[in-house]
């Protein structure tokens, strides 16, 4: 009687184990991890992708080395204000000294062709960018983002979760910058969520780009984004040296 019993128990144990064991690999997340590279040439939409972006969303076609010129901003939906200041931008302005090297916030850098590596923790994940040499902290660990007056910058605050197999990054306190780089800037009240997933063979990273500001835009725009994995790879330091604006004077 007592070694049946004592079998049961193991049994048991072991079954609980057996669970224990398979549950983190059940729960786990894709691993994001590793050198990004912009694909050469943009996959089309990822359905599932797309299908989380907000009703009336514009989508720009400028993701990589492509501009788009000078008065064309891709369909979005400007306001008369931040239209009129769009068309008063000269291109000079931004190669001064002063300017030359002044980064881009997260929404013009994200789409450009650079690079990017992510670091995937538990409480946070890091984002480090080429250009610019930006680098991301996106908390995980499900706090608020800091009150309205907290300090702005070009990457703003990050915080992030998952839905199912997609991290899911919701981005405010961005400080103003350009959405073209042909005039068209946003205000400090931009506010950005993107949306990553892998390919299913893992070497493809998928995502979304939206982002709605009240001072700029009467709708929502967005991006679609992909790059492309390649192990043993890492960023380069951007080192801008704002010398060069010297050419333009």
């Amino acid at each position: 009687m007592k070694g049946r019993l004592a079998g049961a128990m193991l049994a048991a144990a072991l079954g609980a184990s057996a669970l224990a064991a398979a549950a983190p690999a059940a729960a786990a997340h894709p691993n994001l991890s590793g050198y990004w590279s912009l694909a050469r040439t943009q996959p089309p939409p990822d359905p599932a992708l797309a299908a989380k972006l907000p009703p009336g969303t514009v989508v720009l076609h400028d993701t990589g080395p492509a501009e788009l010129p000078r008065g064309d901003y891709g369909g979005l939906k400007v306001k008369p204000a931040a239209l009129a200041a769009a068309a008063r931008w000269n291109p000079k302005d931004d190669l001064t000294v002063s300017r030359a090297c002044a980064a881009p916030s997260i929404i013009y850098a994200t789409q450009g062709p650079f690079p990017m590596e992510i670091y995937q923790g538990t409480e946070m994940m890091v984002f480090k960018y080429e250009y610019f040499d930006l680098v991301r902290i996106i908390f995980m660990d499900g706090r608020p983002h800091p009150p309205a007056d907290a300090p702005h910058s070009k990457v703003g605050h990050s915080v992030g979760h998952w839905e199912g197999d997609t991290l899911v990054v919701d981005t405010s306190h961005l400080e103003a910058a350009t959405i073209t780089n042909n005039g068209l800037n946003h205000s400090d009240q931009a506010h950005v969520v993107e949306r990553f997933r892998l390919s299913p063979d893992g070497k493809t990273l998928l995502s979304t780009q939206a982002f709605d500001d009240p001072e700029v835009l009467d709708a929502p725009g967005a991006r679609f984004i992909a790059w492309t994995k390649e192990p043993g790879k890492y960023v380069f330091p951007y080192d801008c040296d704002p010398s060069f604006g010297l050419n333009y004077r």
